[in-house]
């Protein structure tokens, strides 16, 4: 059993078409999407429409941004949102068929009884999982700290996006917590809960490769990290041309500005 787990795409169609590629050439048995897929100041519209050329090979969850999309546009109909122009390019350039189709995705998933995905946490879409940014920079959580935020989830395997940083941990559990990093933005800051910076120091779109081997003695999982280069420069002509120096040139770099 080989799953290839993508994150993060941010509407970056360059990105998600060369990773989806590179998978093809593997021999890859389920692809899982956890989350936030068409916000950013890319190709929304491009984005959505790959991933339902390939719909029927990839299981989709929804990420905090997915949710903030449809959420923005509840509150506008009752004048309640500030003005956000990234928001306002990406409700432009989606269809309602997209909208509807973030709407409608789960929260999260048992892709089988060993494998489970999030996004952020078992109960949270926009906590860390992995990361403790109390610093301002990423550092691993404490075993323990990682155990209570998954509230008792006891699946082996458990899959999950959120922070665009790639990343293994096994527990003292015996369970593998595995982040895949971010298909297409690799590397933001912000300012929630405290201002931190996520940076991967690369503009390759990242993805990861989790393998179950049988063995006489059970099943044991392993993971591989792939960073695929794509042209990212097209990527990041069209978020300047939309607004976004920072997306630009984090898109250049997986540097923060």
């Amino acid at each position: 059993m080989i799953i290839a787990a993508i994150s993060d795409i941010h509407s970056n169609v360059f990105a998600l078409d060369a990773v989806l590629a590179d998978i093809k050439k593997r021999d890859v048995n389920q692809i899982v999407n956890l989350g936030d897929i068409l916000y950013g100041p890319i190709a929304p519209k491009a984005t959505y429409e790959l991933l339902m050329a390939h719909r029927d090979n990839i299981v989709t969850i929804r990420g905090n941004q997915d949710r903030q999309i449809y959420e923005a546009l509840n509150l506008s109909t009752m004048g309640e949102v500030a003005y956000n122009p990234t928001m306002d390019f990406i409700v432009s350039d989606l269809s309602k068929d997209a909208i509807e189709w973030m709407r409608a995705l789960p929260f999260d998933c048992h892709l089988s009884e060993d494998v489970y995905l999030c996004h952020g946490t078992p109960t949270d879409d926009m906590v860390y999982l992995l990361e403790d940014i109390a610093t301002g920079a990423p550092t691993v959580r404490s075993d323990s700290n990682i155990l209570s935020l998954l509230n008792g989830m006891a699946s082996p395997v458990i899959i999950c996006g959120h922070t665009h940083i790639p990343r293994t941990v096994t527990l003292s559990s015996g369970q593998m917590v595995i982040n895949s990093g971010s298909v297409g933005y690799p590397a933001y800051e912000d300012d929630l809960p405290i201002l931190h910076k996520m940076q991967t120091y690369s503009p390759h779109a990242s993805y990861a490769l989790i393998t179950c081997i049988e063995t006489a003695r059970g099943k044991r999982w392993q993971t591989e990290h792939i960073k695929v280069a794509y042209d990212h420069e097209a990527a990041a002509e069209l978020a300047l041309k939309n607004g976004r120096r920072d997306w630009a040139f984090a898109l250049k770099t997986g540097r923060v500005l």
